[in-house]
């Protein structure tokens, strides 16, 4: 796919005037493909405007070899693309939500999201070994992945198998499990992805607090649409392919976040649905857990909330962090800092 040029564009000019928009993305075939459902979405809206892509690689696309705990900064995938939004080259920037910090540029915020897919976790066992399970894995079995928040909960709930990193793309990690010499039996892998990519027969099993006491990423599953906050006219395009219930439940899990300050690399995991009660009211239901990377301690909580505005889904987020704390979470994110602090 050909990148747009990056012509200027007039932030500052609400007017109807504006009938070309430029959406930033990554270069991977993965974000690529996301930026074209973004896209066609608001072709399909809005047919009156012309949405071209430009796309560019980041820092987390340049060092694929440093494990993510191990990065000083947050912002690895989205720096670069908020530079040129900021600078008014690009309109709005298309991100895996789970990848966007919890602490955006001061001028920039996100648009309402997209229906989301599936927010699972998966498991990816390598071609021709008979494993369907976590539990199916003998002990020592290498798994793959440079999640935290996953190595936490495998030790927590499989301290039998062994978690090594795996970094790069999703066609290239599954390059490396298949590997005639590889080290690894299994990928963990986000559901989404392998889903988006047409790779869902690669999927052995789904991952979830029920059949593997595995909670996912927040903001997993999600596309953060990132645009200036002054820019109306696209803010009101995005409100036209928003999917509410979406954009609640991620602004929620995204509060959570930020008000444990434990960034991209936290070992927090989310698991948020939508609760009808029976007078037709919806009340959104949050499982959340935090746990120390050796997986002793952990800190887990549910939570139903009321949530109906992007400021209910903010403090409803505040809320389930307190109840975390309030059950061990913040002694262990405490923890996790000061080693991560002496090893640097």
């Amino acid at each position: 796919m050909a990148s747009a040029p990056l012509a200027s564009a007039n932030a500052a000019d609400p007017s109807s005037s504006r009938k070309v928009f430029t959406i930033g993305t990554r270069k991977s075939k993965l974000a690529l493909l996301q930026t074209d459902l973004v896209q066609a979405a608001l072709k399909a809206k809005w047919p009156e405007y012309e949405f071209k892509i430009h796309s560019r690689e980041t820092a987390g696309d340049q060092n694929t070899t440093i494990a993510l705990r191990d990065f000083t900064t947050k912002n690895l995938w989205t720096q670069e693309l908020e530079e040129l939004l900021v600078a008014g080259h690009v309109d709005l920037i298309v991100h895996s939500l789970k990848d966007v910090p919890t602490l955006l540029p001061p001028s920039c915020t996100l648009g309402p999201m997209m229906d989301r897919e599936d927010t699972r976790d998966v498991l990816v066992v390598k071609q021709g070994l008979p494993y369907k399970s976590l539990a199916d894995l003998p002990a020592g079995s290498v798994v793959g992945t440079s999640s935290i928040r996953r190595t936490a909960q495998l030790a927590r709930r499989y301290p039998h198998l062994k978690v090594t990193d795996v970094r790069g793309n999703i066609g290239t990690r599954l390059s490396k499990l298949d590997a005639e010499d590889s080290p690894y039996a299994c990928l963990i892998l986000a559901a989404a992805g392998l889903l988006r990519l047409d790779l869902q027969d690669r999927i052995t099993a789904y991952l979830d607090s029920q059949n593997a006491g595995m909670l996912y990423a927040v903001g997993q599953g999600a596309l953060g649409i990132e645009v200036r906050k002054d820019d109306r006219l696209v803010l009101d395009m995005l409100s036209g392919i928003g999917h509410q219930e979406t954009t609640l439940a991620c602004l929620a899990e995204r509060s959570l976040l930020r008000t444990l300050e434990g960034g991209c690399s936290a070992p927090l995991g989310v698991e948020s649905e939508w609760v009808r009660g029976a007078d037709g009211s919806s009340k959104l239901r949050m499982r959340s857990v935090v746990v120390s990377v050796d997986g002793s301690e952990s800190s887990e909580v549910e939570v139903d909330g009321s949530v109906d505005t992007p400021h209910a889904a903010e403090e409803f987020g505040v809320t389930v962090a307190n109840a975390l704390v309030a059950k061990g979470a913040g002694k262990i994110l405490e923890e996790i800092q000061r080693n991560k602090q002496a090893s640097q």
